[in-house]
């Protein structure tokens, strides 16, 4: 089953300079975005998204260069990626329209309330990128995924994972999930879907290494809560902090819980989205 069918969504897509933005589009309410992470897709909300389209109107692009989404050419930061998600939303007449990025999302997620401040009414970081992700050692360990490119070996076996505890644990433990093993199936495979189509992760990652946007927070003008796995051995929780202390937003970190919270604890992250944009008054 496609993340499309689980959550009931259409999936769309438009053309922004010749190159093509897929996304899905579902559920009924205020609108809501979702953005996923490095090397990750649409279907990556496969566990949140229903509960949350159940209030909401969803938008939940694929990132260029992951899944259906075609590359973009060599950019320099992460702004050509929050234009085109901006754009989607315009399309469809989403505008304005908190935004949920995780990982990588959440940087992504950062450029659009900067470059676009009247089209981003919240934001929430789950486990964002962009501090930690701009270390030395992050530009290595990318660098050696990009030569080695184990994700299109492991998307072929994802029916095979998301069936063994073992190989949950070998491929999703420490890095991503503080129980790598309690992942439902539909879960694994909605982190494994889309892994043998992507086109250029390294250039999006190469992007992200050099986008450091510390200096520039006291340019977000909407309300930001930051959300963080307790036991996040990917981007640690000193980030966490940092980024709620320069947003002079709350953080909430979640128990038991590693760097893929939006699929360990999905109804956990639910609650914090939905308290947060509630008391935001963004209903």
């Amino acid at each position: 089953m496609t993340a499309a069918k689980a959550v009931q969504f259409e999936e769309r897509s438009i053309s922004v300079r010749g190159g093509r933005l897929r996304y899905l589009v579902g559920g009924s309410g205020p609108p809501l975005v979702l953005v996923h992470g490095l090397g990750g897709a649409a279907a990556n909300w496969r566990e949140l998204a229903p509960s949350l389209a159940a209030k909401r109107r969803l938008l939940i692009p694929d990132l260029p260069g992951h899944d259906r989404s075609d590359p973009l050419p060599c950019v320099p930061n992460l702004n050509p990626y929050a234009d085109r998600v901006v754009e989607a939303l315009r399309r469809e007449g989403m505008l304005p329209a908190p935004v949920v990025g995780h990982s990588l999302g959440g940087l992504v997620a950062i450029r659009m309330a900067l470059r676009h401040p009247d089209a981003v009414t919240a934001l929430v970081l789950a486990a964002a990128a962009g501090i930690s992700s701009t270390r030395r050692q992050a530009r290595y360990a990318l660098a050696v995924l990009g030569l080695v490119r184990p994700a299109r070996r492991l998307a072929r076996r994802r029916h095979l994972i998301a069936r063994s505890p073992l190989l949950r644990a070998l491929v999703f433990g420490y890095w991503g999930a503080s129980d790598p093993q309690a992942l439902p199936h539909g879960a694994v495979e909605g982190l494994l879907e889309g892994w043998e189509l992507h086109t250029d992760t390294i250039g999006v990652a190469r992007a992200l290494v050099r986008d450091d946007p510390r200096n520039q927070l006291d340019g977000v003008r909407c309300p930001a809560l930051v959300l963080w796995g307790a036991r996040d051995h990917q981007v640690p929780v000193g980030d966490g902090i940092e980024l709620a202390r320069r947003l002079r937003g709350p953080l909430r970190i979640i128990p038991d819980c590693g760097h893929l919270l939006i699929v360990e604890r999905p109804d956990a992250c639910r609650d914090a989205i939905e308290s947060f944009l509630e008391g935001a008054s963004l209903v």
